[in-house]
């Protein structure tokens, strides 16, 4: 490959450097942030001898170029414009995340604020929801279980405190969350989370009430009277304050330096955005609650069933906002009126959301991605979404809006047959202890009835997209070969077939099931995907190194067929795991080593690894696959494989038939 043609015509084929954003590579890829991707000759690439593939996902514009290749690509091209292009990994992913229209940066800001608090919501969600099943009356008999056993009162009281601090501490969370996403001082931020749930202002979950009762407390601030309330459990208001926060500490940074900048900006920043948040944030954001509470409430009173279908269909995208904890106060209106539609239509959209959650559990290659959908999923359907809907349906997108399809239908039918509620209590299946006691068996036949809707809606769809696109995840590009089963017999190998060794023990699978879409379409070569269980990454075939990324993460041996051509084996630990920049990887081998089968290549902490969210899946490829002949699995997979075993055989290719020449006549004599 001459390294500099190939980057010249990329470039061109791109539209040029004022196309390009930014740009980095990993083991294989070049990856670009393009201003106008349709500017890209994506035919010319495509059709590029030199490279195997395009295709774009995540804000990026991706060309394989392959192993040992794409670094000098790279380099020539950073080297053929007018300013460097090159950005890490890292950053290129913050350039695509400013990329794309505003509601694809509006989800993955949300995304980016609220994955790294899963765990604790996950986990203060499923204790709130055996809370709930501890103390709901009526649930197992005539009284709750502390009051069947009230040995365990106790017990209870500590899983309450447990349950609902994240919840109730939102705020700080979200602060601190949001503010790093914004670019300012997370301390900060969590610092204004703080002061939002202050136990000196009324608390969060009683601000409508003490209003509406004329009990609030006011500063006087300058003659102007400023309401001591609370924010416990708010995600929107404080939201806008972390970027408020970030905006005003990064205006101080950029004018002040070294002592000045230490002592003033924290101090200013604090004050400013503290007297923004209680004068403007607060009243505004409270404002836009009672208006859209009492708008929903005539029209749900108005429209019947479909009003129920309207607020079910808008439900949880309120719960993104927060302004559902100004509900209460309206419910309790309502109860005093008969009954309250809000909580059972709540259950409705918790239950749905839950439930597409649920499949993707079923749906999902992805280990992370399956154990969080599960443990969310259950969280929902017991009345706790903020796992599911913030980690896993809006980060998919699909399952949301099936999930608020579904929850219409709910609420649709909870108004068609007057299902309402009598107390407050956990918005999911066991919410039928705080319905109308004539209501009970309506109100679970319908939330069944909805769980099923939006479970077998989602797992259909998931089902058509892995069809279609080989996974689940809605930017995964077409023509996938995910759905392209394992042989059932095993090809015999020619005598000529060039042995590749497994490099690693574990089980062995199908390229199609590793969730990633690249490798999965084998865009980046034919071959099989080991699940590791030991952290050894061993040589396949004899030949020299002729790829070993900084990060360590990704190697390739090239040896030789029997025909005399290179055959190059690709192997990439996980997914995504240059974004640990080497850690949990230790290199035994550097690029021009001469290597025999078995050798040690490297050594990597599997435990480590998955801690820190990746998967070990490692994908073992013949990336000049369009050079070589086919290649042939040599175990049933899945299946169970040591270090050195067989894996598979690559066969030389076949020759091109030669057309025979034309027959001339004989010249004449």
């Amino acid at each position: 490959m001459q390294h500099k043609d190939v980057a010249s015509r990329v470039l061109a084929a791109v539209g040029g450097e004022d196309n390009i954003v930014g740009a980095a590579h990993c083991a294989t890829r070049l990856r670009m942030v393009l201003k106008d991707s349709s500017l890209a000759d994506t035919a010319a690439l495509e059709n590029d001898p030199d490279l195997k593939g395009v295709f774009e996902t995540g804000g990026m514009y991706q060309i394989i170029v392959g192993p040992g290749d794409v670094d000098q690509v790279f380099a020539a091209m950073d080297g053929m414009t007018s300013r460097s292009i090159a950005v890490s990994t890292e950053e290129l992913k913050s350039v695509a995340a400013d990329q794309g229209n505003w509601f694809t940066r509006f989800i993955k800001v949300f995304s980016d604020i609220f994955v790294p608090l899963i765990p604790i919501l996950v986990g203060g969600g499923l204790l709130m929801a055996l809370n709930n099943v501890l103390t709901a009356e009526g649930l197992f008999g005539d009284d709750s279980l502390v009051g069947m056993f009230p040995q365990i009162q106790g017990l209870t009281e500590i899983i309450n405190v447990l349950s609902s601090a994240p919840f109730a501490f939102l705020p700080v969370l979200v602060g601190f969350s949001a503010t790093k996403r914004f670019g300012g001082n997370e301390y900060l931020g969590a610092g204004m989370g703080m002061a939002m749930v202050h136990p000196a202002l009324v608390n969060g979950y009683d601000v409508a009430t003490s209003m509406a009762e004329g009990t609030m407390p006011y500063w006087d601030l300058f003659g102007f009277p400023v309401a001591q309330g609370g924010y416990q459990g708010a995600v929107l208001p404080v939201l806008a304050v972390a970027w408020i926060l970030a905006t005003i500490e990064k205006w101080f940074h950029r004018r002040l330096k070294g002592t000045a900048d230490f002592l003033i900006t924290p101090l200013a920043t604090l004050l400013i955005t503290g007297f923004i948040t209680f004068i403007a944030v607060g009243p505004f954001v409270r404002w836009l609650g009672d208006l859209l509470i009492h708008g929903l409430a005539g029209l749900y009173d108005l429209g019947g069933p479909v009003g129920g279908f309207l607020f079910g269909l808008v439900y949880s995208p309120i719960v993104i906002t927060g302004l559902h904890q100004s509900f209460p106060p309206i419910e309790l209106e309502l109860f005093n009126q008969g009954g309250s539609f809000i909580f059972p239509t709540a259950s409705m959209a918790n239950i749905a959301q839950g439930a597409v959650a649920l499949a993707v559990y079923f749906l999902a290659r992805n280990a992370k991605l399956k154990g969080l959908a599960g443990s969310s999923g259950v969280s929902a359907v017991f009345g706790i979404t903020e796992p599911a809907i913030f980690g896993v349906n809006l980060r998919l997108r699909w399952p949301f809006y099936i999930g608020m399809g579904a929850a219409a239908v709910g609420a649709m039918l909870i108004a068609l047959f007057d299902v309402k509620a009598t107390a407050l209590g956990a918005a999911g299946f066991i919410g039928v202890v705080s319905m109308r006691p004539g209501d009970m068996p309506t109100f679970l036949a319908l939330a069944a009835v909805t769980f099923v809707v939006a479970f077998a809606a989602a797992y259909g769809y998931g089902r058509y997209l892995v069809g279609k696109q080989g996974t689940i995840d809605p930017n995964a590009p077409e023509d996938s070969r995910a759905d392209a089963a394992a042989a059932a017999t095993l090809r015999e190998a020619s005598a000529d077939a060039l042995p590749v060794a497994a490099p690693l023990t574990g089980e062995a699978l199908p390229l199609a099931e590793v969730s990633d879409p690249m490798f999965a379409q084998a865009k980046l070569g034919e071959g099989v995907a080991i699940r590791p269980t030991v952290g050894e990454l061993r040589s396949p075939l004899d030949g020299k190194v002729v790829v070993t990324f900084p990060s360590a993460h990704a190697y390739a041996v090239r040896g030789t067929g029997s025909d005399g051509k290179p055959v190059d084996v690709l192997m990439h630990i996980g997914f995504d795991t240059v974004n640990l920049k080497g850690e949990h990887f230790t290199p035994q081998v550097k690029k021009g080593d001469e290597v025999r089968a078995g050798d040690l290549l490297a050594t990597f902490d599997i435990e480590g690894i998955e801690a820190a969210g990746y998967e070990v899946t490692t994908p073992v490829v013949v990336s000049n696959t369009k050079k070589v002949g086919e290649v042939l699995p040599s175990l049933l997979l899945p299946g169970s494989v040591s270090a050195g075993d067989k894996l598979f055989a690559v066969e030389p290719k076949e020759p091109k038939p030669v057309a025979p020449e034309a027959q001339t006549p004989p010249a004449s004599r």
